[in-house]
Parts: structure tokens; sequence; C-alpha cells
């Protein structure tokens, strides 16, 4: 890093980038935005920051690329460097870079500074050897049953595999036995979303009756504490509207493939008599993470989780984040407000860490 007392938060223009800019300017700190030719005018003029009266926007500065996968060029990691950036990764930078690169490459060829542990950010891939379901068994948080054959299927199974158009999508489906396993799978494959070679590699696991409710966690290595940040949950396509077919209608839509496309988020509570077991399965995943990939989880994760009815009700985790969120409305939760005393954005709380870590001569215990 060049400079530290001119730190830059940078992040690609995708997913949650607003809100680190945002986040930085909220704790005077600089920002710097990624994007890709025909995507960049949300951060360049929409979003971007003016000066003269009255002063808006959060933005401070744009780097215009191509694409997202000129960001590992080496000219481009040097304009990066002299920027003293603190890089902030978020889910958009992995997908879009992991269409030409794999995480080795990334971890080995990002010279700049992430905040946070980059040696996580392959936990969230099924495929990997540490991966999710490796942190969750070592933390001995419950998750779905997973089944290892579709001839083993018994209950409502809900099946992810890689969509067969669309790299960095999954294509999903539900069904409850072998014969209909085959049935959708066919008629998946038949439209063109799934491959008999993505079905070979897919996750099949247990789909769960309840309420989905994200923990948006955040781990402080300065002050050597778990945060609850904020709890939301998912708007997808096009499942949401699926939900919304009246019964009347329900034969009509049979046929519709379910897709769980990303759409937004939507901030929810949940019961506080259920705190306590939230911060249990955080706690218990920190200490796995330290474990199997030193230093462990820095900063931002969530555990995405059902409800599962009682007595007594209980969380059961489906999938992880090791990033920032996807979604900015957690703050619109009251939990970073009873902690500290007014709403904290996950933008601004890694902010809030990375000028705690300065202030303290300690950037190393949050940057990898």
């Amino acid at each position: 890093m060049r400079d530290p007392s001119a730190l830059t938060l940078c992040s690609i223009g995708s997913h949650s980038a607003l809100d680190v800019a945002a986040g930085a300017r909220a704790q005077g700190l600089r920002n710097l935005i990624v994007t890709a030719r025909g995507r960049e005018r949300t951060y360049t003029q929409y979003f971007r920051r003016r000066a003269d009266a009255p002063a808006r926007g959060c933005v401070d500065e744009v780097l215009e690329l191509a694409d997202f996968t000129e960001i590992l060029d080496d000219g481009v990691q040097e304009q990066l460097r002299e920027h003293s950036v603190v890089f902030v990764p978020n889910r958009s930078f992995e997908v879009y870079l992991r269409t030409r690169y794999s995480y080795d490459e990334i971890e080995r060829r990002m010279r700049v500074p992430f905040f946070g542990n980059r040696r996580l950010l392959r936990a969230e891939e099924r495929d990997e050897a540490e991966n999710q379901y490796a942190l969750l068994e070592r933390a001995g948080i419950a998750h779905p049953v997973q089944f290892s054959r579709p001839e083993s299927i018994d209950r409502l199974v809900m099946v992810k595999a890689p969509h067969a158009r669309v790299p960095f999508e999954r294509a999903f489906f539900l069904c409850s036995s072998p014969r209909e396993y085959r049935e959708t799978a066919d008629g998946l494959i038949g439209d063109g979303s799934l491959s008999e070679e993505g079905l070979t590699g897919a996750i099949i696991e247990e789909y769960l009756l309840g309420p989905s409710i994200n923990l948006n966690f955040f781990y402080s290595p300065v002050l050597r504490e778990l945060e609850l940040l904020g709890t939301d949950t998912r708007r997808q396509t096009n499942l949401e509207g699926l939900r919304n077919v009246p019964p009347s209608a329900q034969e009509a839509v049979r046929s519709i493939p379910l897709r769980m496309e990303e759409a937004g988020h939507i901030a929810a509570t949940m019961t506080e008599s259920m705190l306590e077991s939230a911060f249990r399965m955080g706690e218990a995943f920190i200490a796995a993470a330290a474990e199997m990939t030193p230093p462990g989880v820095i900063g931002p994760f969530a555990l995405q989780c059902t409800i599962v009815a009682g007595p007594p009700k209980r969380l059961v985790c489906y999938d992880v984040s090791l990033r920032i969120p996807g979604s900015p409305g957690t703050r619109f939760t009251p939990y970073s407000a009873y902690r500290w005393g007014r709403d904290i954005s996950v933008g601004e709380r890694i902010a809030m860490e990375v000028v705690f870590a300065r202030d303290a001569e300690c950037l190393g215990a949050i940057l990898t």
C-alpha cells in the first residue's frame, strides 16, 4: 500500500458497490468504483459525488474497463495501488472473474490488499474441497440433509445445478422422488436450462419449509467481537411470482421452470428469543473458519437460514456468504442501532473497521 493515510475503499460496480462508496464517504475515506463499459452511468452520473451546493452523491472516482476481468491486468493493478486501494470483494467480483480465472489466479494476481480473508471467498463454491459444507460441519451448524444420488430421494428436495446457458447462475428445481427428479431434469435439459453434465455434479438437498432469514454478521478483529448488523430475506424471480399465483391458476403454471435469480432483498426481523441461537451459530462459524482457513473471518459474512417449525422452532443454514452481502437494506432492521446508537450499513461498518485499524496502526489485522 503506497500511502496508508490516503486509504481508498474500492469495489467493482455491481452488487453492493454503492453501499461501499456511501460507507467510505460517511467515515471520511475516499472511494473508487471499477466499472465495465456500458454499466458506468450509475456511478459516473446518477450517484456521482458533487461538491457544489447542495452536496450530493457518494461515488468519488470511477475506473472504467472494457470488461470486469481486466481488473487483474498488471496496468490496472498498478493504478489501484497508486490510489492506496483497500479492495472490498463482492459476489459479482467472484462471479465475473470466475468466467476467465481460477481462484488461485484471482488470489495471486490481485496485488492490492483485500478487506477480509481473500482465501475464504472460494468456500462459497460447492465444488471446492474446504467449502461451506465443510465449514458448517466443523462448526456443528445444522444444515439440510444432502442426498448423494437421486435414487435416494425420499422427501421434498431442492436440486442445485449449473445453468447451461448462464455460467454464473444455477438451475434449480424441486422434486420429491427419483421419478420426478428424472422427469423434471429432462424437461429442463430439453429447454436448454440444464445439461446432463451439469446434472451429474448437482447438489441435492432437503427443501425445508419455513421463512428464510439471512443473518448478516460482522466479525471485528480490532474489537474481537461479533455483531449482527441486520437481517433480511431475498426477492427472487420467478419464485416470488409463482408464490403469488392464486390456487385457481396453479395448473396453468405447473410446467413453468423455477427460476431463483436475485431481484432484491427485503428487510425482515426475527423474534428476539432466537437471537441467542443466531449468535451461537455465528460464533461457532468464526471458530471453524479460523481453524480451517487462518486467519478466518474478517468483517461481513452471512448465514442464510430457514426457520423450521417446532416446537421449538430452530435455524437451519442452507447457504453461506463470505463477503459483503448484496442487500443494502440490512440497516433498516434495528440490530446495528441497538449496538451503535444509530443505523449502520454494512458498507459504513467496513469503513469504520478500516478507520479503527488505521488509527490503532493494526491494518494487518483486517487486510490480506
